[in-house]
C-alpha cells in the first residue's frame, strides 16, 4: 500500500518484568494489526548508578525512590526476549525494541534483528551510537529534548560508522509523560524532514491519539503509541498508555486515516469529475440574444446548466457577437 503508515505498538516496560505479560502484549498488538511491537531492552546496572533518584512521573507512578531499584523490577532476561521474538516470529508482527547499553545491543544483535530503535536518552551517547552504527541496521532515531543540531551529530556518527543514510528514520517526540498538546510542536514533523530530507515519524507520548492522526497528516510515516494490558497496574508508562480497546481503535483510525493521504499532486478524481456537470456553471443567456448582438455582462450569466461554454470562458466571450439566436437561460456556445 502506497501510503502505508508503520505502527509501533509501544510495549516498552508496560509487561512489568513479567514474561506472560509481555507475550499476553505480542498476541494483543497483533491482533490489533500493529506492524511492530516494540519493547526495552537493558541491563539495570550498565544503565543506572546506584545513587540516582526517580522523575517525578516514574516516582508517582510506581511508589519507588530509586532509579536502579525501579529498573530492576521492570527487566527482562535475555532468555525472555529471545522467546518473545519467537513469539511475534509466530504470530507474524515484527519484533523491535530500544536497547540502552552496550550489553542490550548484543542480547538484541544476538536475535538477529533488522531494526534498531534508539530512545531519545540515547542521543548523544557516542559509543552506543558507534556501535549501533556498525551494525548496518535499519534505525527508528527518537529525538525527545532534541535541537537539530544534536540529530545531525547522531546522524553523522551512525552514518559515518555505516549505516546508510536512507535506512535512518527519524522520529519527533517529546520526552514529558504524559505530552501536554500545547507543548507537542507538530510542525516539527515537516521541519525535520526539509531540514534533513529524510522520512520522518512520531513517537506519541500525549493522552488520546488526536495528536497521532495530526502527525499522519503533516507527513509522519510512523507513529509509535504506548499500550497496557491494564491502566491500573502499578509502573511508569500505564496511566499514558492505551488499553486494549484504545489500540484497537487507534489503529483502525490510522489505518482509515492513510486511506486519505492520496497524492502530493493536485489534481481532480476521476470519482468527483462525474459531479462536474452538476456542480460547474456555464455561460447562459441572461436574456434573449439575437444574431449579431455583442456578448456583454447584461446579456450573459452564469448558471448551472447543461449546455454552454464553462464560466471560466467569461473574459474569452466578451465582446464577440452572437453567431445565432439564444432563448432566455439557454445555453451560450460560439
Amino acid at each position: 500500500m502506497k501510503n502505508k503508515i508503520l505502527v509501533i505498538a509501544e510495549a516498552g516496560v508496560n509487561h512489568n518484568g513479567s514474561l506472560n505479560n509481555a507475550l499476553k502484549m505480542v498476541d494483543l498488538a497483533a491482533k490489533a494489526g500493529a506492524d511492530f511491537i516494540k519493547f526495552q531492552t537493558f541491563d539495570p546496572k550498565s544503565l543506572s548508578s546506584v545513587d540516582l533518584g526517580l522523575a517525578k512521573y516514574q516516582e508517582e507512578h510506581t511508589k519507588q525512590k530509586n532509579h536502579l531499584k525501579m529498573l530492576e523490577k521492570l527487566a527482562l532476561t535475555a532468555k525472555s526476549f529471545k522467546k518473545i521474538s519467537m513469539r511475534c516470529k509466530k504470530k507474524r508482527i515484527k519484533f523491535l525494541s530500544s536497547p540502552f547499553d552496550m550489553k542490550s545491543i548484543d542480547i538484541l544483535k544476538s536475535l538477529k534483528i533488522n531494526a534498531f530503535k534508539i530512545p531519545s536518552g540515547q542521543i548523544d551517547d557516542i559509543p552506543y551510537l558507534e556501535y549501533i552504527g556498525s551494525l548496518k541496521k535499519k534505525i527508528f532515531l527518537s529525538t525527545g529534548m532534541c535541537k537539530l543540531s544534536d540529530i545531525k551529530d547522531a546522524l553523522d556518527i551512525l552514518v559515518k560508522k555505516g549505516t546508510p543514510k536512507k535506512n535512518i528514520e527519524i522520529l519527533h517526540c517529546l520526552s514529558q509523560y504524559p505530552a501536554e498538546e500545547e507543548n507537542l510542536n507538530l510542525k516539527s514533523i515537516r521541519f525535520i524532514k526539509d531540514k534533513l530530507n529524510l522520512p520522518v515519524g512520531f513517537s506519541d507520548h500525549s493522552l488520546g491519539y488526536d495528536a497521532s492522526l495530526i502527525a499522519i497528516g503533516l507527513g509522519a510515516r510512523v507513529v509509535e503509541k504506548h499500550f497496557t494490558l491494564n491502566k491500573n497496574l502499578v509502573g511508569p508508562d500505564h496511566k499514558i498508555s492505551l488499553n486494549p480497546d484504545e489500540l484497537f481503535q487507534f489503529i483502525k483510525k490510522i489505518r482509515k486515516a492513510e486511506k486519505s493521504l492520496g497524492n502530493y499532486i493536485k489534481k481532480p478524481h476521476k470519482d468527483e469529475l462525474i459531479n462536474l456537470e452538476f456542480i460547474r456553471k456555464k455561460i447562459v443567456a441572461k436574456k434573449e440574444i439575437f444574431i449579431g448582438d455583442k456578448f456583454t455582462s447584461k446579456n450573459l450569466t452564469t448558471k448551472r446548466s447543461k449546455n454552454g461554454l464553462p464560466a471560466s470562458s467569461w473574459k474569452k466571450i466578451l465582446g464577440k457577437r452572437a453567431k445565432k439566436r439564444f432563448r432566455l437561460n439557454e445555453g451560450v456556445i460560439n
